[in-house]
């Protein structure tokens, strides 16, 4: 999570099962979203309190934010006696509302941005006219209208834009702003781990969407049970600002470049339901091979041999998941493993069967080959390919095994940073198939993607 302008707020906290014991602390949270809770001393000075290290629930009443509870703490530092300072890792921050002890925390709607979202819906109602002789500019805002699409999970998707206008009174400037933002909602309510799970997600879309790691921001929920006066006959949901440490993260925030967007929300709007949906589908099947996908692309091996291992097991991982190819029929593998274990010393069959057991499967070249079958075009003529091929299974099996004979046609240095790069490529093309892009669609992609164009050369 994205935090600007570090938080750091001084107030009181207790145990909700024990409201008169209040002590002062102060409540940071970081950029990155990882928040620690210092206070002065402990909540209970009993001896079960010093062997107690973790507290589910802690509330506070804290400067500007007023009420906040605090989920999930843990003592990272017990004080012991005078007025020395105890401090807490805390999973999630809620400011604005105070809960019970047992109460169920749910939520009817989260709203959140996601860094580069303007960029990527390029929706905006700002309109600015010059005249004739461009001395002279009118500028015009019209409110957009929020666009909701339905999830195959229960939620809603909101692509809605908050705005500012500018001041009467103010004559010397005149601003107007505009911004985008996802909201998730829910009928019925839902406890918050199912609202990240699907926010994780989406985040992760936008990621591969722009080619960058994007981070979550100003993340709002209401709830339906949670409601405020506005007007004497009228209420409203109070909204609650979260906080908690997501991925993904990088500490240097990402440059937006839409020359290297795959694709913007003007490619999918006709059909933008059925993408989002096949993206949350294809995220229950394939999330190792995404997990080992997006590790490379963000950087985060330190070396380039573990980039590599990291793509070559995502694109193995992925044949596995969307395809049940074998060598032979089960039934004729069946059949010829019963054969050569009735012929057998019976002393010796149980290693042989440890060793068919995973005998029917295709192997890593096999798998490699069908992976960039529908796209071997892009990657040069037949020896070209065969090259790629055999340097991903040469160059996986030596970073494995590390064995002396398979070194020398591993593939090391620039030669390994360009296989990545291609192999980078082809997972991008896969991820795109699996988003419900058909040929054309990726052709015309891949046709004004410099940054793609330069994966395959």
């Amino acid at each position: 999570m994205r935090i600007k302008e570090e938080y750091r707020k001084s107030g009181y906290f207790w145990l909700p099962e024990n409201i008169q014991k209040r002590v002062p602390g102060i409540v940071t949270i970081f950029d990155g979203g990882e928040i620690e809770l210092e206070i002065m001393g402990l909540f209970d000075a009993s001896i079960e309190a010093h062997n107690e290290r973790n507290l589910s629930r802690i509330i506070g009443e804290v400067e500007d934010d007023g009420p906040i509870t605090l989920e999930n703490c843990s003592f990272k530092q017990i004080a012991f006696g005078g007025l020395a300072k105890s401090s807490l890792r805390v999973e999630t921050a809620m400011c604005g509302v105070a809960y019970d002890k047992d109460e169920f925390v749910t939520f009817n709607t989260v709203s959140f941005a996601v860094q580069g979202i303007n960029e990527w819906v390029d929706i905006s109602g700002i309109e600015v006219t010059y005249g004739d002789d461009f001395k002279t500019v009118t500028i015009s805002y019209a409110p957009q209208k929020e666009i909701v699409y339905n999830l195959n999970n229960g939620f809603k998707l909101h692509i809605f834009f908050r705005y500012t206008l500018p001041g009467t009174l103010n004559k010397s400037e005149a601003m107007v702003t505009h911004h985008a933002f996802f909201k998730l909602s829910s009928e019925e309510a839902k406890e918050l781990p199912l609202f990240i799970e699907v926010l994780h997600k989406f985040t992760y879309l936008l990621c591969f969407a722009l080619d960058a790691t994007v981070t979550i921001s100003d993340v709002l929920a209401t709830s339906n049970d949670l409601m405020i006066d506005i007007l004497e006959d009228q209420k409203m949901p109070a909204k609650i600002k979260l906080y908690y440490s997501s991925r993904p993260f990088s500490e240097n925030e990402p440059k937006i470049d839409c020359r290297r967007f795959l694709f913007k929300f003007s490619d999918i709007r006709e059909n933008a339901e059925q993408v989002f949906n096949n993206w949350l589908d294809a995220f229950s099947v394939i999330k190792p091979s995404l997990g080992l996908y997006f590790s490379a692309a963000m950087g985060d091996h330190k070396y380039l041999d573990g980039r590599f291992l990291a793509l070559a097991q995502g694109l193995e991982t992925y044949h596995r998941r969307t395809s049940s190819e074998t060598l032979m029929e089960r039934a004729e593998f069946r059949a010829r493993v019963a054969r050569l274990l009735w012929t057998c010393p019976k002393e010796q069959r149980k290693w042989l069967r440890g060793r068919l057991h995973h005998g029917n499967e295709i192997s890593l070249r096999q798998r490699i080959k069908r992976i960039i079958e529908p796209y071997k075009t892009y990657l040069g003529n037949s020896r070209q390919r065969n090259k790629i091929i055999g340097g991903i299974v040469n160059t996986r099996n030596y970073l494995t095994h590390y064995s002396e004979e398979l070194e020398r046609d591993a593939f090391k240095g620039i030669d390994l940073w360009v296989l990545c790069q291609n192999m980078e490529a082809i997972f991008q093309l896969h991820l795109l198939r699996q988003l419900g892009f058909n040929k054309v669609d990726i052709e015309k992609i891949l046709g004004k993607n410099y940054k793609l164009q330069t994966k395959f050369r």
